[in-house]
């Protein structure tokens, strides 16, 4: 009988910067977004490549990856995690997927934003 190897898959809080496509259903006016994104991986190197895979095929442009880390490495710096995020990022690991959990669209220079995006600076 074999036994079943532990998951070395983690959830990394991805933030993601997309610009503007055809068919990316950003509002009209946006230059683009900011995407909280909770993805799965044994690495973060990984979940950023799937992350950024999965965007590229639902239409959007992502520009650029920030990585705020696991739930541990954000806990150990202090960062307040609400349950609804922990529960996000349990269904990104049970699933083995790519969630993305808010999306901010920019407006010119000026970022609008909710005070959930706040929660990680």
């Amino acid at each position: 009988m074999t036994q079943k190897k532990p998951s070395r898959q983690q959830v990394y809080t991805l933030l993601v910067q997309i610009g503007r496509k055809d068919g990316d259903g950003l509002p009209d006016g946006a230059t683009g977004a900011a995407l909280m994104v909770y993805a799965s991986g044994v690495d973060e190197a990984e979940a950023v490549r799937e992350t950024v895979a999965i965007l590229k095929q639902a239409d959007t442009a992502p520009l650029d990856v920030t990585g705020y880390g696991t739930l541990a490495e954000r806990e150990a710096e202090g960062h307040e995690i609400a349950d609804e995020e922990r529960d996000l990022m349990q269904r990104a690991l049970d699933e083995n997927a790519v969630i993305v959990a808010q999306m901010t669209p920019f407006f010119g220079d000026e970022l609008q934003h909710d005070s959930d995006t706040d929660a990680l600076h």
